[in-house]
Parts: C-alpha cells; sequence; structure tokens
C-alpha cells in the first residue's frame, strides 16, 4: 500500500491543516468533555492522552488509517502464527510465552507444550533458589545470581526486575551484566563469594560476543577460586536456543533452558530469559506478570480501535510523527522503579521500527519510528526540561507514574505526583505574555519589566499523554510492558515495515568481529579504512 496516497492518509492531511493554528489551551476551554473523551481505562491503567494536539474528530481518521492498512489481518496472522518475519522466515510468537493453556496458535502448529514445560522447569529452578536449596559446589546455598546477557537478554528482565524490586527476595542478590567494559564486572566480582553464586549465561546462538567474554571472564574467576572444572556444573545456567554449545562450555543439561526462534530478543522476557527476574520476584509474581501481559493481548485483539489502548497510542504516534513532524519522542517515567523503562523502551521500538525500507523492499514514503529518549521525570525537570519548555522544538512526551509508591515515606508521593501533572500541564498550556506581564507588574514596571519578558513566556502546545498505574504490581507492570510491544506491532503495519529483524544490529556485529584482530595485528588492518587503522593505531600504542 502507498501510504501517503491512500484516502486515509489525505484525509488526516487535511484535517491536520484545519487543526493547525488551534493551541491546546483552546482546545480544552471549547471541549469540556475533552478529558473524557480523550482517555481510557485498563484495569490497573489510566491513559490521559487529552494534552495530545487531536481533537475527538481526529480518532475516527486515524482508526481508519489502521484500518486501511488492514491491520485486523496482521493481528490475525501475528496471533495465528504465520511467518510475518519474512525476512528471517520467522513466526512471532511472543504472546504464547504468557499464555496458561493451549492449543496455541494452532491444534496443528501448538507451541504450548514446551511453553508450560519450559516455565514449569523455571518454576523448579527458582523455587530451589530461593528456599536456599539449591548448593553450590561446596555444598553452600547459592546466594547471588548474575544474569550475563545483552539487548533483549538483559534490558527487559532488568527493567522489569527493577520496577518490581519492592517484592525482591529479602537476602538473594539478582545482577545484571552486559557491557564489554570490564568496569562493569570486574567490580561486581569483588563482592561475590564464588562458592556462592550462580550465573545465568542468556544468549540465543551462545555466540553473542559480550555475553560470551563475560561468560568465560566469570568461569576463569570461578574456576581460579574453586579449583575443580566441576564446578562449572553447579554455578552455571544458560538461556539459549544451542543446548550443546552451553554443553561445551560446562553448563549441566538440567540447567539449560531453552529459547525459540520465534521470540525476538526485545520480545523476550516472558522466556526463559526471564528466568532472573522469576528468581528476584518469585513464580508467583511472574504468573502475574504473564497474566497483565495477557490481558492487555486479549484488549488489543477484541477491544474497538476508538477504545484500544494500544492502538491509540500507535496511532497518536503516527499523527505525532508523519502529521507534526516531531523526530523524537520523551519517555519519562516519575518512579525510581521505573528508571530502566526508557532504556528498555529505546530498544523496543528503534530496534523494531528504526527502518527505512518497507517489508516490499522499497524504501518507505514516510518517515517511520522517532528517537525514543528520555529519563526519570523529576531529575529531567533540572536537566533537559528546559528545552521542552523553551527550545523552539516539538517532542512528545510520555508521562508515567504509579500512584502508590511501591517504597513509601511520608509527603513524597503526594510531591512526586505534583511535579508529574506540573510538567505535562506546564509542556501543554505555556504561560502568555499577559500572563507572564501581570505576574512581573508585582514587582517591576517599566523597561525593566519589558526586557525580563521575553524570558518569561512559555509557548506550551507541546503534546504529551500520562500513563497512570494504580500501583507498580506484577500485573500492571505486565500489561504496560505488552501494551508497548502491541504500539510498536501496530505502528510497523501501518508504515509498512518488519518490526521483528534487525539487520542493521547484525551489520555491527560483522564489522567488530573484523576489526578485533586488528587491534592485536596491524598487518590486518590494510583491508580496513583509513580511519579505523588510525584509531587501531593509536589503541596499539597505549593498551599496554
Amino acid at each position: 500500500m502507498n501510504l501517503t496516497a491512500s484516502t486515509a492518509w489525505k484525509a488526516i492531511e487535511a484535517h491536520r491543516q484545519a487543526l493547525a493554528p488551534v493551541h491546546l489551551r483552546e482546545m480544552f476551554a471549547r471541549d469540556p468533555g475533552r478529558v473524557s473523551s480523550l482517555s481510557l481505562r485498563f484495569d490497573g491503567i489510566y491513559f490521559d492522552f487529552s494534552k495530545q494536539r487531536i481533537e475527538p474528530a481526529t480518532l475516527p481518521l486515524l482508526t481508519a488509517l489502521a484500518r486501511e492498512a488492514r491491520l485486523d489481518e496482521w493481528t490475525a496472522r501475528m496471533f495465528g502464527g504465520e511467518k510475518i518475519n519474512a525476512s528471517e522466515g520467522r513466526e512471532v510468537l511472543h504472546v504464547a510465552l504468557r499464555r496458561l493453556s493451549g492449543p496455541f496458535p494452532s491444534s496443528s502448529f501448538d507451541v504450548m507444550p514446551q511453553v508450560l514445560a519450559t516455565r514449569q522447569r523455571m518454576v523448579a529452578f527458582a523455587e530451589r533458589l530461593r528456599s536456599g536449596q539449591a548448593l553450590g559446589f561446596t555444598g553452600q546455598p547459592i546466594r547471588s545470581v548474575v544474569n550475563i546477557g545483552i539487548g533483549g537478554s538483559d534490558l527487559g528482565p532488568k527493567m522489569v526486575g527493577c520496577a518490581l524490586r519492592a517484592i525482591s527476595h529479602p537476602t538473594l542478590s539478582v545482577h545484571y551484566v552486559s557491557n564489554l567494559d570490564g568496569a562493569q564486572l570486574a567490580p561486581l566480582l569483588q563482592t561475590l563469594d564464588p562458592r556462592t553464586t550462580m550465573f545465568l549465561l542468556a544468549s540465543k546462538t551462545f555466540t553473542t560476543q559480550e555475553t560470551m567474554l563475560n561468560a568465560r571472564t566469570a568461569r576463569e574467576w570461578l574456576l581460579s577460586n574453586l579449583g575443580d572444572p566441576a564446578a562449572i556444573g553447579k554455578h552455571f545456567a544458560a538461556l539459549t536456543a544451542k543446548p550443546e554449545r552451553a554443553g561445551e562450555f560446562g553448563i549441566a543439561e538440567e540447567a539449560i533452558f531453552p529459547l525459540w526462534d520465534w521470540v525476538g530478543g526485545r520480545f523476550s522476557l516472558w522466556s526463559a530469559v526471564g528466568l532472573a527476574l522469576m528468581i528476584a520476584i518469585g513464580p508467583q509474581a511472574f504468573a502475574d506478570l504473564l497474566a497483565g501481559a495477557e490481558r492487555m493481548d486479549e484488549h488489543f485483539c477484541t477491544a474497538p480501535y476508538e477504545r484500544n489502548l494500544p492502538v491509540i497510542m500507535a496511532l497518536l504516534g503516527i499523527w505525532n510523527t508523519n502529521f507534526l513532524g516531531a523526530h523524537s519522542l520523551s519517555v519519562l517515567p516519575y518512579n525510581e522503579s521505573l528508571k530502566y523503562l526508557p532504556s528498555f523502551l529505546q530498544q523496543l521500538e528503534m530496534e523494531s521500527n528504526g527502518k527505512a525500507v518497507g517489508r516490499d523492499g522499497q524504501t518507505l514514503a514516510c518517515a517511520s519510528n522517532p528517537i525514543v529518549w528520555g529519563e526519570l521525570g523529576n531529575n529531567g525537570q533540572h536537566a533537559f526540561f528546559q528545552l521542552l519548555h523553551q527550545g523552539g522544538r516539538l517532542v512528545p512526551c510520555d508521562f508515567i507514574a504509579a500512584v502508590r509508591s511501591d517504597f513509601p515515606l511520608p509527603g513524597h508521593q503526594e510531591a512526586l505526583l505534583a511535579n508529574c501533572f506540573a510538567q505535562s500541564a506546564a509542556l501543554a498550556f505555556g504561560k502568555t505574555a499577559d500572563e507572564a506581564r501581570a505576574e512581573l507588574s508585582r514587582s517591576m514596571q517599566g523597561a525593566e519589566l519589558e526586557e525580563l519578558l521575553p524570558h518569561k513566556v512559555f509557548p506550551g502546545n507541546q503534546p504529551s499523554s500520562t500513563l497512570l498505574l494504580s500501583r507498580l504490581d506484577p500485573h500492571n507492570v505486565g500489561a504496560l510492558v505488552a501494551l508497548y510491544e502491541h504500539k510498536v506491532f501496530v505502528q510497523g503495519v501501518i508504515w509498512g515495515l518488519n518490526s521483528f529483524d534487525q539487520w542493521g544490529v547484525e551489520l555491527g556485529k560483522a564489522v567488530a568481529n573484523s576489526i578485533l584482530p586488528a587491534i592485536g595485528d596491524a598487518g590486518l588492518a590494510d583491508k580496513l579504512d583509513r580511519s579505523t587503522q588510525e584509531l587501531l593505531s593509536y589503541s596499539r600504542q597505549h593498551l599496554g
């Protein structure tokens, strides 16, 4: 489909032109029912998008675009187990990982027996560690777990583990290592006891450079302290699609958990990749997390587009990106426990939809995913919010907060929420010159006032949505993650691209593998570009 030539696209563009001169202040002033028309509720989630630069009449035009893109057909194809990841010839069935029963997606292609069997093995493994029954090589209980992975094998479980840390095991510590820089792993190893530490190696191929280098370092550390190669089987587990490689590493067969080709890394926290998370929060909380995600799956599949959270969120992003011209999206969680959410969404959104070529191999006719960035909102207020308020750039924002604190202190949560709500209001409505003049006139007059006045004007009209969770519990967090997953899928369908491959990531890996030998051998650098050769030359001089 030529998206920009479609009837729905042209209707939205005409609507945008008519709406362009209207400020959010005016939209709120002329429509008293605006908030109820432009907000949605789902279980423990309240989604207020009334501060987006739309009117209720915008929604039917946007949903028409989704229908023209045949979103219903693509959704049925994904949930039906078709190989919609065409460039890799794979099904896309991460939704199966949160189901409680089968057959799914069909009786002829039922993945649920292996999903449920793996989940049961995860539960047994996690329970043994949590109860102190899992003993290391010297007979002492495991007290520390280190997940070694990168990308989807790190960001998802780490983000959710932090979000739910209030219910984590009180004495069993869980850590995440992803960076090749020894500055992450080395200081951690200094705090750990090799007799009571378990390493989880998360790599679908079991060849991921960063993961395997960190894994080998962890193995050498363990062996240097415990002395016997038989210790590996008591202190390592693997989450992989290549069990034979994990076995060669020394990992016991019963400690190898499968990953499947029909689950992409950035959608994999619900799988065995979530084992460290299950160990931290417990199998029941992990089951509640899955249940929240499954409820969002059901909502996505059954709710009409006009009342469908993932669809509306996706369409708002398309409106801001393709019709208002926004180049970025700022994700602003206000709860400390959600501090890794922006990083997680950067991968989920930009690795999925950061593409300029469509499913048909042709260049897209419009922009696709914006740059996703963000930070804890309260910290951001004292850093980059200045640009949001007066920098002259259009930056849509997602404000995210849990109403109830997971670590309550008197007065803290009320102040946190006040700041969250105040920033979205200030970005939307700003401060006019007349308002600023009236405010300044209380303390100054004349030339002094007029000189300061331009600095006190805030244009406003910055679009934002606010996602409120009733509390940070597993059900709500599961629903939140699934909400963003389906948003990404909807946008990919409408833009006409494959959200489930990542060839740009593969290119970087291949180039790195070609450069690595040349760091130690100058003769191997001849075929590299001149800039890389000089960078290598300087590095050799200082590696020492």
